[in-house]
């Protein structure tokens, strides 16, 4: 899983830069015209890591447009990694429509496990009844409950609230993580060892209690 990430947020002096991914402290500047005049609304955050500029107006991050996220794990299955790089392009943008892709990809991550890919609630129950861990149940239904409220009239309002909807993200990383990443390299690991110790693990587990 990837390391702890800081997405960009205005006027912080620190967070992962949007242009070289590096948690690095960031520098800030008023946008001006050749006469020096400054730009209403347009301001400039500078990373003394990779020394490039992104662009701000408003507030929000315009450029680069990936906003500096987490890159996907790659274990993801194709469809829900373009779903991820989509929301990941538009979460500055339009925080409640990147929430919306993330719980559409989560609806498809739990298919991937086994579900039925129609409810994306049952699934998850039936995720936990054969031994989903309760952390990563709260992170499946924390990016539902935040897509979910994104897509249909609810209490919680992503409108302008890009900070919230980027830690979904990291949520993704952290399931994918859990669910296909760590069996994955279980499983090539036991697959490696030799033939002879294999045969004597299965030789152990067919063995009835005495």
């Amino acid at each position: 899983m990837n390391s702890k990430h800081f997405p960009p947020k205005y006027l912080a002096p620190e967070y992962n830069c949007p242009r070289c991914g590096v948690f690095a402290s960031q520098a800030w500047f008023a946008a001006h015209t050749a006469s020096h005049m400054t730009i209403p609304d347009l301001e400039v955050s500078f990373c003394t890591h990779c020394k490039r500029f992104s662009l701000w107006v408003a507030k929000s991050l315009i450029f680069p447009d990936n906003s500096g996220l987490e890159l996907p794990n790659e274990d993801l299955p194709e469809d829900i990694l373009r779903d991820y790089s989509e929301a990941a392009s538009i979460v500055q943008k339009s925080p409640r429509g990147a929430a919306a892709l993330l719980r559409l990809a989560i609806q498809k991550l739990c298919a991937f496990l086994g579900g039925t890919g129609d409810n994306i609630n049952a699934d998850i129950a039936m995720l936990v009844e054969k031994g989903l861990s309760i952390k990563i149940q709260q992170a499946l239904d924390i990016v539902r409950v935040i897509g979910n409220d994104a897509v249909h009239p609810g209490t919680i309002d992503l409108k302008d609230d890009a900070e919230t909807a980027s830690k979904l993200f990291g949520l993704i990383n952290l399931i994918a993580d859990a669910m296909i990443s760590q069996p994955k390299h279980v499983d090539e690991m036991y697959k490696a060892l030799p033939l002879a110790m294999l045969k004597g693990i299965e030789e152990r587990d067919r063995r009835k209690p005495s």
